[in-house]
């Protein structure tokens, strides 16, 4: 009997752990959904939004997309550096749907991106193109639909994360512990994407946090050669020339 009943235990701590395969990203976001909140809920989180929130503020956006925007966590603080036009994209319709904002988002391709050419003033990702496999696909199509001057900032999980074999995990609804794949990136082909694209690279930052020995997070933010002209600040986004029609024709929608 007590055979059995340590069987038994053994069973459901391995039950409580979940499966060691990690899972592909739309599946396992699709599980996360639920228990995802928007807003940075760990310290990697927090160290990589100390970085990048500060970069928004600085580029001064008018109309910016928000890539991999999850449930939101960015949606409303590029409305509060002074976007007028903020709009969020992800390729889970789970994690959409936990968006309580009231702002245009779309479930999309972050690498077949469905909006015009020179849409946006600012373009942003948060830990998204770990989910990547063609990184040089995601930068040039944040450079196309950025306008001429335009910023793109995002983040990524830093090289470190494969070289000490760290693992993105998370808890589901019931409890149970899940891993999460993802494409590791060297600093250099970010560093390769974004000259490929002819964007000039701002800043590089490797954002640490006390209980890691090395970094967590690279940020880049680069600018897309050109002038911001008709983007500029104070200027109504839908008296801009050619804007609106880029927009509307756009074939986003919110989601249900």
């Amino acid at each position: 009997m007590h055979l059995v009943d340590s069987l038994r235990r053994l069973a459901r701590a391995a039950g409580s752990l979940g499966s060691h395969e990690p899972l592909p990203p739309r599946e396992g976001y699709a599980l996360w959904a639920d228990t995802y909140p928007p807003r940075p809920h760990n310290a990697l989180m927090e160290a990589e939004q100390a970085i990048v929130r500060p970069l928004i503020d600085a580029a001064l956006p008018t109309c910016a997309l928000d890539v991999g925007t999850g449930t939101g966590r960015y949606l409303g603080l590029l409305k509060s550096a002074g976007a007028g036009q903020v709009v969020g994209l992800d390729m889970s319709f789970a994690m959409l749907s936990r968006t309580s904002c009231e702002m245009p988002r779309v479930c999309g391709d972050a690498c077949r991106l469905p909006f015009g050419d020179a849409s946006f003033d600012l373009v942003c990702s948060s830990l998204m193109v770990g989910d990547v496999a063609d990184l040089r696909a995601w930068v040039r199509e944040a450079t196309r639909v950025l306008a001429p001057g335009g910023h793109l900032i995002y983040s990524d999980f830093h090289p470190s994360w494969a070289a000490r074999r760290w693992r993105r995990t998370f808890r589901d609804a019931q409890g149970r512990r899940r891993e999460l794949a993802y494409f590791p990136h060297q600093i250099e082909e970010h560093l390769a994407a974004l000259q490929a694209s002819l964007l000039a690279v701002r800043a590089i930052r490797e954002p640490r946090v006390p209980d890691r020995p090395a970094p967590v997070v690279a940020v880049f933010h680069a600018v897309k050669p050109g002038f911001r002209a008709w983007f500029q600040r104070g200027q109504s986004i839908r008296h801009a020339h050619g804007a609106e029609a880029t927009l509307k024709g756009s074939p986003y929608k919110e989601a249900e």
